[in-house]
Order: C-alpha cells, then structure tokens, then sequence
C-alpha cells in the first residue's frame, strides 16, 4: 500500500512541477528535470527512507510497476526512434553533424580510460555516445517556442536526428555483437513490416501497434530493443509508410508528460544512494562529468555550424551551438537503459543526468527563451522538418 501511495504521489508532484513550470514558461521536460535531479533525492533521503521505512529496491520491486515501466520505456524509446523514419538526409545538416558528434564521442572515450578506468568496452563506448547525444524533442520545441526561421530549424533538427540515429545504431549493434541470439532475433522481428506487405496489408495502424507492440517486448524480454526499433522503422521507410500514433496526438503527449516520462524518470533516481554516489564519485570526477561533455559539444557544434555555413543572415552560430548541446528526453532514456543493464554505475547516472539538466538549460540562461528581431515574422505553423502533422509532443 505505500509503494503504491509513494508512486501516486510522485505522479502528482511531476503534474503539480509541470503546471508550475508551464506558467513560468518552461519546457515540460525541464520542470520535470529540475524535479527529478533535486526533489526526488530530497523527498526520498527526508521523508521516504526515514519514515516509511522503504528504500529504493523496494520501491521498483512490484511486478505491476515492472511491467508499467516497460511500457513507459517502449513508448518514449519509440518516439525518439520514430525519428529515424523521418530523416531527410541535407548536406549542410551532415556538415554540422559529423563533428557535432565526433568530437564530444572521442572526448567521452578519452574521459571513459582516465576517469573509470575498471568497466568493460561497452561501458566507455556508451559513455562516449552520452557526450556525443542530442535531445530531438526538446530542441524541435524550444525552436519553435522561440519561433526560429524554419530552414535553420529543419538544419538544426535534421543534424540531431543524424546525431541520435548515429549514436543509437552504434550501441545496437556493439551490445548485439556479445550476443548473437540478442542481435538475430530483433533483427527478424524488424523485418515484420516486410511481411505484413507482402501479406497485403497497408493500413499504417498495423504496423505502427506491431511497431510499439513489439517494442514492449523487446524490452520486456531484455533483447535489444534498439536494434529493433532501429531495423524496423528503417523496412517502414524504405516501404514509404508512415508511423502512426496508436493514440490520439493529445492522449499521446499527456500520456508521456503526466506517466511515462515521471515512471522513468524516478526509476532510476529511486534507486540511488545520492550521498554513496557523491563519495563514490570524487570532485575531480564530478565536476569533469559535469564540464567536459558540455565543453567538448559546444565545441563540436561550433566547427559543425561555422563548416555548414550560416542558415540565415543575422544568425549567431554561438546560439545554435547551445541550441544543439541541449540533452533531454533522449539522453534520460538512454541513462535509463544503461543502468538497468549495470553498464553505468548510480553514481554516473546521477552525474550525468544532472549533467544533462544543466545542458538543457544553458539556451535560457543565455537569454534564448526571447524571441530572436529576425524571426518575428515567422509562424511556427510554416516549419516543414520531420513531421508537420505530428511534432514532438510538448512533453518531451
């Protein structure tokens, strides 16, 4: 009864942090950041622990939680993923990619050997891509909260799907290397949608519940899940289908804003001791988890954008390097993932996460929440990037 109280009200902080943030102008998934890196930590080391006597492994224990949680997890993986179905490959988009990514990944692997020198490759890999990832989402919406000219914003999204869909694949098929069962079995379930063609069917609500449906038991099973999102959206492009949302777009956002984001999200926060971390951890190795993937991004963005060019007269390639540092939806997801596969140590979860918080704050603080005298005259319903009918949802 008080696990289920204690998940209760986590629900209705997130939903009280969300409204809150949304009459301060914030981004839904920024109020749920904040709430998570500092109000999780305080409420479970002052109230949780002490009085109701339950600890972090008691509190993600229950089957029916388990089974939510995969849910939740299927559902924001596959978003972030559907992406992948989306990408208009643009060569200005690949110039400001390519170091966008290489830079922060081969500083992730360098910081990977100095800073944790005992783990296995493929936990300095994924460190490596934690440097090098870009939240699609968060920066499609802030883009168009600021109502930025929409060729710069479909250069800027359609750099950061390449980036994501980058680091994703790479993972997929590093993890699936270990394993082969692991690899073959998603890689066949990716090939359902050439089936259902082949059987004849084309209404894209069939591929799209086999897709999330699917998803589910990816996870749930623990085979890799990525490679098969990955795989399967790739035989739906390739058939020029759509994907479609098996809920309503509205049903969608509030269903990931207000369950699936706050189940993750506390997840894995429950399960760290915040004051082992921080011993565990060390300054020099906090504050170098902190600065360096940021560092090393901005700086990757900076070569990327000045090599691409300017999208418009007027734009500040400073800016957009901040605009694409921003983490979010996908990083959390990606954390989540590689702490329950024990490939990253709480300590890292906690460090990189708040890591990611900073991150995604830094264009607000730069004063990019203003709406930028080149681009008043621009509406937001112009923009033509991945999916004008269906855009991230503000949750993200």
């Amino acid at each position: 009864m008080l696990i289920l109280l204690f998940w209760l009200l986590v629900l209705a902080l997130f939903a009280l942090a969300t409204h809150i943030g949304r009459r301060l102008g914030l981004i839904p998934i920024v109020s749920q950041l904040l709430l998570a890196t500092f109000g999780l930590p305080l409420l479970m080391l002052l109230w949780v622990e002490p009085h109701w006597g339950l600890s972090g492994a008691q509190l993600v224990a229950p089957s029916w939680l388990k089974h939510s949680y995969s849910l939740g997890f299927a559902l924001l993986l596959g978003h972030i993923l559907s992406d992948v179905i989306d990408l208009r490959l643009d060569r200005q988009s690949l110039k400001i990619a390519l170091p966008s990514f290489c830079l922060p990944f081969a500083c992730g692997l360098a910081a990977a050997t100095w800073l944790i020198p005992k783990q296995p490759w493929l936990g300095t890999l994924a460190l490596g891509l934690l440097f090098a990832i870009t939240a699609i989402p968060v920066l499609y919406l802030y883009l168009r909260h600021i109502q930025y000219p929409a060729r710069a914003t479909r250069r800027l999204v359609q750099a950061a799907i390449l980036i994501d869909l980058t680091c994703w694949s790479l993972f997929a098929l590093a993890q699936g290397s270990l394993e082969l069962n692991s690899l073959l079995l998603p890689l066949a379930g990716a090939c359902l949608p050439l089936l259902l063609r082949r059987l004849g069917l084309r209404h894209s609500m069939v591929y799209s519940l086999g897709f999330f449906g699917l998803l589910v038991v990816a996870e749930h099973y623990r085979l890799n899940a990525l490679i098969f999102g990955i795989g399967y959206l790739l035989c739906m492009a390739a058939l020029k289908l759509p994907l479609a949302l098996p809920l309503k777009a509205a049903w969608m956002e509030r269903l990931q804003t207000f369950v699936a984001i706050p189940l993750i999200l506390t997840f894995g926060i429950v399960q760290i001791d915040v004051h082992g971390a921080m011993d565990s951890l060390g300054w020099v190795q906090l504050l170098a988890l902190l600065l360096l993937p940021i560092a090393s991004k901005l700086l990757g963005n900076w070569l990327g954008l000045s090599w691409a060019g300017a999208s418009f007269e007027g734009a500040r390639r400073w800016h957009e390097s901040l605009l694409l540092n921003i983490r979010g939806l996908s990083e959390i997801v990606f954390l989540n993932l590689l702490l329950q596969q024990q490939l990253i140590s709480p300590a890292l979860y906690f460090a990189l996460m708040l890591m990611g918080l900073i991150a995604t704050l830094l264009p607000a603080l730069a004063g990019l929440h203003r709406i930028p005298p080149a681009t008043q005259n621009v509406a937001s319903s112009n923009l033509n990037i991945a999916k004008p009918a269906r855009s991230p949802s503000a949750n993200s």
